[in-house]
């Protein structure tokens, strides 16, 4: 300080250290070109099990960025970090590529919360039982309403038809033109495992049904637990988490938990008729407002003047019965459903 007045000090000379509050901050994030991509096969409390296009399984986390961003068994993402797949190690999910389909569900029809069961299916297989317990008609009806709206392809696949006469009920997803295999124990599923290979399939069905059973035949060494139905028809939970599995010839499918209920407060009617272009050609003749119910709710309906012995006759009937199930509030539990068979 020798030699300086104090006039020779200004505020130049004074160094302030700046506070965490006005750091500079970049608005810039990494883009991330060097992350590896796969698919999300598992999830599990905060941990995504990832099968990169190399083949190699790695356990991740989802990136903070991500925190508002789903990530679902089916997804294709960008990973970063260790992705040697070794033992205890972490990657990171750091993005998520845009998604060709998701199939959803509520909990009931006046949920407004949307849960997604898988994304990126392209065939959805839905699981019914000819008995034990019985085909549940409404249920089925609504994975279609599902499928449809999700932009997946439906495939029934009936188990143990050798306890039940399953005509009636084959002929009513027939005359929805939805594809239906017999799949029970004593019956060759060469045809089902030629039309999901190479695509990504999705399991869906009542616990009970013969589910886990169907994909310890597509896939064998799969292993999933498999459960009795008790007394009253009913499943226990045997797959309590989705998870993909890799089919042999190519391909995957999902097996996803028995589920109890299928709102669908997230479709409109509309997305349904669309589906059916014939149907959706003829509404265009029906007065504004009409639900396509038919009597009494819309005695004009223009559906009605189909004649209801013919194919697109028994196609109107059957999407009826959709735009039905869409139209009822309740969750359709399996008490319910008991009740009503």
């Amino acid at each position: 300080m020798a030699g300086r007045s104090f006039r020779d000090y200004d505020e130049s000379d004074v160094r302030v250290r700046p506070g965490k509050g006005s750091r500079p901050r970049s608005k810039d994030r990494p883009t991330h070109e060097d992350a590896e991509h796969g698919m999300v096969v598992s999830k599990d409390r905060g941990r995504w099990g990832v099968v990169l296009d190399d083949e190699t399984l790695v356990t991740c986390m989802r990136a903070r960025e991500l925190k508002r961003v789903s990530v679902e068994v089916g997804d294709r993402v960008g990973v970063v970090g260790d992705t040697s797949g070794k033992k205890d190690t972490l990657a990171r999910i750091v993005k998520r590529d845009e998604r060709s389909s998701v199939l959803r569900r509520t909990a009931d029809d006046t949920d407004p919360y949307e849960r997604i069961i898988v994304a990126n299916a392209e065939l959805m297989l839905i699981v019914v039982a000819a008995a034990d317990p019985p085909p549940r008609t409404g249920f089925v009806e609504r994975a279609l309403v599902a499928a449809f709206d999700g932009g997946v392809t439906p495939i029934v696949c009936m188990t143990k038809s050798d306890l039940a006469d399953p005509a009636e009920f084959q002929r009513e997803i027939t005359d929805l033109d939805v594809e239906l295999f017999e799949v029970g124990i004593e019956e060759p599923i060469d045809d089902l495992v030629a039309r999901i290979g190479g695509h990504v399939s999705a399991l869906i069905g009542h616990s009970g049904v013969g589910k886990s059973t169907l994909v310890n035949r597509l896939v064998p060494d799969a292993e999933r637990a498999t459960g009795e139905v008790s007394g009253v028809g009913k499943g226990r939970h045997t797959s309590t988490q989705s998870v993909a599995l890799p089919l042999p010839a190519g391909g995957w499918v999902i097996d996803t938990p028995g589920i109890r209920s299928f709102g669908l407060a997230h479709v409109s009617p509309e997305a349904i008729i669309d589906v059916f272009p014939e149907l959706a050609d003829a509404a265009e003749h029906c007065p504004r407002g009409c639900t396509h119910l038919g009597p009494p709710s819309d005695p004009e309906c223009a559906w009605d003047d189909i004649a209801e012995d013919s194919p697109l006759g028994r196609r109107v009937q059957a999407v009826r019965r959709l735009l039905t199930a869409l139209h009822s509030n309740d969750a359709w539990d399996l008490k319910q459903l008991d009740e009503e068979r």
